[in-house]
Formats: structure tokens, C-alpha cells, sequence
């Protein structure tokens, strides 16, 4: 049986499910010739099937997995148990948030002091829980959403395929975005506010769950901009500007008809908080109407767009990691992918 990707009420309680649906696959799949026994195995996977109501409560059900035999449970859970809590912090609201990008930073903070047998494992897991979603999430359309995790290198241990490039607009496809952003035809009541998040996100490089999470008392104008003061993942502040002449209007109109249950910048029109797949759906049609084409057309690609053409200006990594909030630098690296002036210097060696 297949399931919606986001079906439940919580990310945290979707996540724990897709967690405990995965952890049940394993324990029917692992070799069981060392279970000593069998009518305790029915049981915990019978206790899987009722589902649990928390991780702790999955975590004692794998302690009795390994207790009769199944320890190589331990290899998938105990990763998947420390990605779960590493997830309650970061405000997510769809299971879509998480990206390449996210599982990075989670590697590098949580395996930095571990062996590299330890970090191959929690990549392992990474990757077999994800394989498993790609397969056994549906929509309604019959069709699945495709994480396509591959996490070939990052910062502890390097793949033999070197590192997936992220999908991301050159300046000529970006320049065709932003005026696509203000010729596309939205609903009169949020025009602005749609055009609002877009800009912000293509002009400061920030996350989508970052301006979903984003409050009015954190704009500030200085001058000729904005300063926005950004909680990213695991509520690390940071600072970042955009122009006030590319959002004024918008921000403005958005303002004076604002209607939000809470002091969100931005909010849906039952006044609350938008979802990550909304934001995605209003990416994805826009650069439909532009006639771009991306493998991945997500709202994520427009923070890749960002940082893409941020290091190509000024090829300067520690302004992308601050810019971008990420906890190692090696995240940032991938994006030195477009640096066409060091690729040059290759064609003139002979």
C-alpha cells in the first residue's frame, strides 16, 4: 500500500511515520536466522503495523528488535532517531523541506567526532529511508514525489561519482523569471503577497521555510534596504538585506491587506501559515509561463539560482556560507561548480 508524502497533521508525526513504515520493511527484510524468537518478532511487528505514538516509543520497539537478534536494525534506526530530533528545531512544515542540503548539514553535525564506519552507516540509512519514501509515497494523481538522494559527497566522507550540481537558473533564465513574476496573473487578493516571497527568497538566497517562519518585527529599513533577521536551522540567527526599491510596492499593498492570525509576514487567506508545496506549486508555474525548464522546478531552486550566481560575482565561499546559513563550509562547496573563469585557465595549458 502507497501512501501521500504529506498526509498527516504534523511533519513530525509524517516523518515518524514514514520512519516506523521504513524500520518495519527492515525488520522484515534483515536475516532473521539469528532471532531466538520468532512469536516476539510477530509481536513488534505487529505492534509496527498499529503504529506508535512517538520516536521514543519506536526506539524501545527497536531495542526489543535487537534483543532477540535483529541487531542490524540499530544501523538504520539510531541515524533516523537522531535525524528526527535534528528536524523538530527547524520549523518544517512538508516533508518536501527536506533536500540534499538539509541531510548535509544534519552529517556534518551530528557525525563530526564519529568513525568513518559510523558515518558511512548514517549515510546508509539516509539513503535506504529515502529510497524507501521515493517508492512508497503517491498522489492522488497516481504519480510520487522523488527525493533522489544521493549524497555523494559532503563534508566526511566522498563518493566515487563526485558530487550531484543542484538545478539552478543562469542570469539570462533568471532575468526571464523576474519578469515573469510581474506579468504572471495571480488572484488579485494575493498577487502581492506571492510576488512578496518570491522576490525575497530569488534576491536573498534565504529558505523557504525561513520566509514562511519570517515575522514583521524582524524587517527593518535602512537606507535603500531591507535588513531581514533570519532563524535558520536549529534557530541560528543570521542577517540578510535585500534592496528596498525590489519590494517596496508589494510589501506595501501586502501590508495594508494583510489579514494573518499571528505576526507572520506572510500568512494564506484563511490567515495562516502557507506551506513549503504552495510556495513550490507558485515556482513551478511561474516557470512554466517563462518556458524554463529545470530538472527540479521546487521553490528550492531559486536559493541555488541565488548562490550559483553569488559565488560566480564575487568568488567568495565564506560570504556564500554566511549568506546562505550553512553550519560547514563544505555545504557551500558545490557551488563553486560555476566558476567559469578558473575553468578557462584548463583550455590555455598547451
Amino acid at each position: 500500500m502507497r501512501y501521500e508524502l504529506d498526509f498527516n497533521n504534523t511533519f513530525e508525526k509524517t516523518l515518524l511515520f514514514w520512519i516506523e513504515r521504513f524500520i518495519r520493511n527492515k525488520l522484515t527484510t534483515l536475516s532473521n536466522r539469528q532471532v531466538n524468537d520468532k512469536q516476539k518478532l510477530a509481536a513488534i511487528i505487529q505492534s509496527l503495523v498499529k503504529g506508535t505514538k512517538s520516536i521514543d516509543e519506536l526506539s524501545i520497539i527497536v531495542k526489543e528488535a535487537r534483543n532477540i537478534g535483529l541487531a542490524g536494525v540499530n544501523t538504520y534506526f539510531n541515524p533516523l532517531f537522531k535525524l528526527y530530533n535534528f528536524t523538530l528545531n527547524l520549523g518544517l512544515a512538508s516533508m518536501k523541506e527536506i533536500d540534499e542540503e538539509l541531510l548535509s548539514d544534519f552529517l556534518a553535525s551530528e557525525t563530526s567526532a564519529l568513525s568513518d564506519a559510523s558515518k558511512k552507516n548514517h549515510r546508509i540509512a539516509l539513503l535506504a529511508l529515502f529510497s524507501y519514501i521515493d517508492k512508497q509515497n503517491e498522489n492522488e494523481d497516481g504519480t510520487s514525489y522523488l527525493f533522489k538522494i544521493e549524497l555523494k559527497n559532503w563534508g566526511g566522507l566522498s563518493g566515487k561519482s563526485g558530487t550531484k550540481l543542484p538545478s539552478f537558473m543562469n542570469k539570462v533564465e533568471i532575468d526571464k523569471f523576474l519578469n515573469a513574476i510581474d506579468t504572471f496573473e495571480f488572484t488579485e487578493n494575493i498577487a502581492y503577497r506571492n510576488r512578496l516571497i518570491l522576490k525575497i527568497i530569488i534576491y536573498t538566497g534565504i529558505r523557504v521555510s525561513e520566509i514562511l517562519n519570517l515575522k514583521i518585527k524582524d524587517m527593518f529599513k535602512e537606507e535603500n534596504v531591507y535588513l531581514l533577521q533570519i532563524k535558520g536551522k536549529g534557530n541560528k540567527p543570521r542577517v540578510v538585506m535585500i534592496k528596498s526599491s525590489i519590494i517596496e510596492n508589494d510589501l506595501q499593498h501586502w501590508l495594508d491587506m494583510r489579514v494573518c492570525n499571528s505576526d507572520l509576514l506572510v500568512c494564506n487567506q484563511k490567515g495562516e501559515r502557507l506551506t513549503q508545496a504552495y510556495v513550490s506549486r507558485i515556482v513551478e508555474n511561474i516557470l512554466i509561463s517563462a518556458g524554463i525548464r529545470k530538472e527540479k522546478n521546487g521553490a528550492h531552486m531559486l536559493r541555488h539560482s541565488f548562490a550559483t550566481l553569488l559565488y560566480a560575482k564575487h568568488h567568495d565561499l565564506i560570504l556564500v556560507q554566511e549568506a546562505l546559513g550553512h553550519a560547514d563550509i563544505n555545504t557551500s562547496r558545490i557551488y563553486t561548480h560555476f566558476d567559469k573563469d578558473r575553468l578557462y585557465k584548463t583550455t590555455e595549458i598547451f
